[in-house]
């Protein structure tokens, strides 16, 4: 699978643009958010938004707020108010077939915004997820490559939670057949919530008596909520925790040395990816034509489908100068408290 590889500078986002294409304007672009309340979701959407209207298109778009059901009906609801393209970000990718294939039938190209949708008439639009496990499960292992391993998985219903587990896997099998690694506790977090990831940890540590020396949690919310777990047992700052998404908090317990890495998904360029995307499906471009575009069949039922995917970056104290040079994050806010950290000196 090729991957788009961006330089995640400044103007990492322009890295990725489609420079030189005319669009027609007049369309309707209507996007579903799973659980819009989510941080990286309103950095998504600025850039997608700007896009859109600059072009003389129009926005819409519905918050399912982590109901299958309600993403059910909200994406009806985008196709009878006219969407051109569907951009959809599902809460569970099997629950939302039915609307996919309404959609499909109506001839509505659609683009699976972060999140896959095994269905061919859909565009996969997201970073390396099975890469971004890959990179957590390294880093974590570079800092501790021996001892009991806690995983704490996202919603069981988003395939992000076993691709992501799978890049962990793939790093972390050889140390666990070399008696190195084990896993003593892992568990799937429902709705990718810290405080049910909290919860799990929690058992985990109570489980094995607080022998817990490593940890890979599958986003940074979820290890925010690890990491108070951890705090309340006095092991914060000692266990590695591994995140991603690049969440300005984790960021900071970065800096703090509260969490070893965050992976970091640039959402503006991939919310410039996808939005000149849609605005091409919107004018009648095939899904392969769209630049970037390769064949994509690593999903649980192995349906291809054409996918457009990003490389991410592990934040760490070495390279924090990254997502503060570029815009991501305050200096300020990534650098207080920090410990050690050469671009907050």
């Amino acid at each position: 699978m090729k991957k788009i590889t961006l330089a995640l500078m400044g103007a990492a986002m322009m890295s990725a643009s489609f420079a030189g294409t005319a669009f027609a304007a007049g369309k309707t672009i209507g996007v579903s958010w799973k659980v819009f309340q989510e941080e990286r979701w309103k950095r998504d959407e600025a850039v997608i938004k700007q896009i859109i209207e600059a072009n003389g298109d129009k926005y819409i778009s519905a918050d399912a707020q982590g109901s299958a059901g309600k993403q059910l009906t909200d994406v009806e609801a985008l196709i009878a108010q006219g969407a051109d393209v569907l951009m959809i970000v599902p809460f569970d990718s099997e629950a939302i077939l039915p609307a996919v294939e309404k959609a499909a039938a109506e001839g509505i190209p659609m683009i699976a915004y972060d999140v896959q949708i095994e269905h061919p008439d859909s565009l996969y639009v997201s970073f390396d997820n099975v890469g971004v496990g890959r990179i957590i499960a390294k880093a974590v292992l570079e800092a501790k490559p021996e001892g009991n391993l806690a995983i704490i998985k996202g919603d069981p219903g988003d395939p992000n939670a076993t691709f992501l587990l799978n890049g962990m896997m793939e790093v972390a099998q050889p140390s666990i057949d070399a008696g190195k690694i084990k896993i003593v506790g892992e568990a799937f977090s429902d709705g990718w919530k810290p405080e049910n990831a909290q919860k799990n940890m929690e058992q985990i540590l109570t489980a094995n008596d607080n022998k817990v020396d490593l940890v890979f949690s599958e986003n940074d919310g979820m290890a925010g909520g690890v990491i108070a777990a951890l705090e309340a047992q006095g092991l914060a700052g000692t266990v590695p925790v591994g995140g991603q998404d690049g969440d300005l908090a984790a960021l900071n317990r970065v800096s703090r040395g509260l969490q070893l890495t965050s992976v970091w998904k640039d959402s503006r360029a991939l919310g410039k990816v996808a939005a000149e995307a849609a605005l091409m499906l919107a004018n009648g471009k095939k899904m392969t034509g769209v630049p970037g575009v390769r064949k994509f069949s690593d999903g649980k039922r192995g349906v291809e489908v054409n996918a457009i995917l990003l490389e991410p970056i592990a934040i760490t104290k070495a390279n924090m100068n990254l997502v503060i040079d570029a815009g991501w994050i305050e200096k300020s806010a990534a650098c207080e408290g920090a410990v050690d950290v050469p671009a907050c000196k």
